[in-house]
Order: C-alpha cells, then sequence, then structure tokens
C-alpha cells in the first residue's frame, strides 16, 4: 500500500540506517543497505555522504541529487516504539 505522507525527520545511523519521522507522528527505521550495490545509491557506501541525509520537499535527499521516495521509505520500514530518537537530534540540529 501506497501512504503519501511526508518525512519531516531524518537521522542516519551507523549501519546505513535512516530513522525517520513521518507527518502523522510515526517514527520509522529503514535500513539502506540492501540498496547500496545499486545506482545511484552505491555512492552512499561512503558512510561521509549517507551521513549527509536531509530533507527537502518532504523526501530524504542526499548530495549529488540522491533521493528516495517518500512512499517507498514508509512502505519499506519498520515502525519504531518511542519518539526519544529523532526528538533528540531535533534539539542536537536546533
Amino acid at each position: 500500500m501506497d501512504i503519501l505522507l511526508d518525512v519531516v525527520r531524518v537521522k542516519a545511523k551507523p549501519g546505513h540506517i535512516l530513522e525517520l519521522e513521518f507527518e502523522n507522528g510515526e517514527i520509522r527505521r529503514f535500513d539502506l543497505t540492501p540498496y547500496l550495490d545499486r545506482k545511484p545509491f552505491n555512492r552512499l557506501k561512503d558512510c561521509s555522504s549517507f551521513f549527509g541525509a536531509h530533507i527537502e520537499y518532504g523526501t530524504v535527499v542526499w548530495p549529488g541529487e540522491i533521493d528516495i521516495a517518500p512512499e517507498t521509505l514508509y512502505d519499506l520500514s519498520v515502525p519504531i516504539n518511542g519518539t526519544e530518537h529523532l526528538r533528540t537530534t531535533h534539539a542536537e540540529n536546533a
């Protein structure tokens, strides 16, 4: 099911994991590892590139015009209990 929800916060974590908060308040974890052998995501194998993840227009993007659709992020991610992960990140970025 494709749910069209914007990503409102992202935190890149070790192991090529993204912690995502969607506009409905859900916090979910997405593992980018299976994509790292495919273009253009292979450029994110380098951790410094991966940790450049940020939000533009409701989705996660990286320098070099790399992005992934928010519905893919939602559909292929798993829920995380609690909200502490991203709240901490938001405070760090403030």
